[in-house]
């Protein structure tokens, strides 16, 4: 049985356990995967397990009890999270220290340092470590090394390399593996059972298939209007010359198809530009090995064709360069028409 219902991360969880029996739990933990493939909701629940006064063997929290009651609910006044804000780039650094009228006398290092009320330690979660701002994570360094007795701190990230040294020596680095396709399978199924016109089964099977490990990017796969234009997307980056006003309304239609929730729609460009990513790589493997690609719209759109390597690299380039410009909040529409401007002559725009 899945831990505490989690799936894909049973070893991880038991390790903590061990450890946890025998006294020796760390203060400070940077848990490390993957985007999307549970990493968060593990720390929830982990911060309920220790928060249960009689929790059981394996971290497993009772459930019955009121500081299982008050977790689940998100109630719980010995739990914190911190996230970033759908319109920030970074979390805020008031969120950690309090503002600037109330420094170290509101935020989450404050909170850490008071007396538990209900549970026997408190836990701090901070969501989106990898938003962490130089300032905000320096800010956390005497915390991580020396948390308040009893006190867990929790940092969720994607990447080592996008937290500082100096977080990363002060922490217990717990990694994350992506979860098995048949397990992202299994849970897409388990999501749309019942549903009278949900995707069928060979769509879920692809979904999990090109997710790489994440629940949460299957989930946007298995969307037909998101399977639909990856299809599409490969045709469109194998033209040459790219034609990128086309390419340009198509993505925005796609884009403002999820709605007005800025978070769903940054996660659909982020979809297109991963898909554009493993596009481009299977471009420049064709163009220096002849490798075909294995992607059967990308190996359709690239027959008869020969990838330049050079444009495949700098086509390459703009595209990390377009994810990075959304991972800083930059405004959408903006971040498409100059992506899609510098795919038109990638070669002279990369200064090549």
């Amino acid at each position: 049985m899945a831990w505490q219902g989690i799936e894909g991360h049973d070893e991880v969880a038991a390790t903590l356990a061990r450890v946890a029996e025998r006294g020796r739990l760390a203060g400070s933990f940077l848990f490390i995967g993957p985007a999307g493939i549970g990493k968060g909701l593990f720390a929830t629940r982990l911060a309920q397990a220790l928060a249960c006064r009689a929790t059981g063997p394996g971290l497993v929290p009772c459930g019955r009890c009121p500081s299982c009651a008050q977790a689940a609910a998100g109630t719980h006044p010995d739990i914190d999270v911190v996230r970033k804000p759908d319109d920030r780039a970074t979390i805020p650094l008031e969120s950690l220290i309090g503002d600037a009228a109330h420094r170290m006398r509101e935020g989450l290092c404050w909170r850490l340092t008071l007396q538990p009320l209900v549970a026997a330690r408190r836990t701090a979660i901070i969501l989106d470590a990898d938003h962490l701002s130089t300032e905000a994570s320096n800010c956390l360094l005497k915390m991580l090394e020396e948390p308040p007795d009893g006190a867990v701190i929790i940092l969720v990230g994607t990447s080592l390399e996008r937290q500082l040294p100096t977080i990363r020596s002060r922490c217990r680095v717990v990694r994350f593996r992506p979860l098995p396709a048949d397990t992202v399978r299994m849970l897409l199924e388990r999501e749309h059972a019942g549903e009278t016109e949900g995707p069928s089964a060979d769509d879920i099977a692809a979904a999990a298939a090109a997710s790489g490990g994440s629940l949460d990017r299957a989930r946007l796969l298995v969307d037909p209007d998101v399977a639909g234009f990856r299809r599409r997307l490969a045709t469109l980056i194998a033209a040459r010359p790219v034609r990128g006003v086309e390419l340009a309304r198509e993505t925005i239609a796609l884009v403002e198809g999820a709605g007005t929730e800025a978070a769903r729609r940054r996660e659909r460009l982020k979809l297109v530009l991963d898909a554009a990513v493993d596009g481009y790589r299977a471009l420049l493997r064709l163009a220096t090995a002849g490798e075909v690609p294995a992607d059967v719209a990308l190996a359709a759109a690239c027959r008869g064709a020969r990838p330049d390597a050079d444009e495949s690299v700098a086509g390459l380039h703009h595209t990390l360069a377009a994810l990075a410009a959304v991972d800083r909040n930059a405004n959408l529409s903006i971040v498409v028409d100059a992506w899609t401007s510098l795919l038109e002559e990638p070669r002279l725009r990369a200064g090549r």
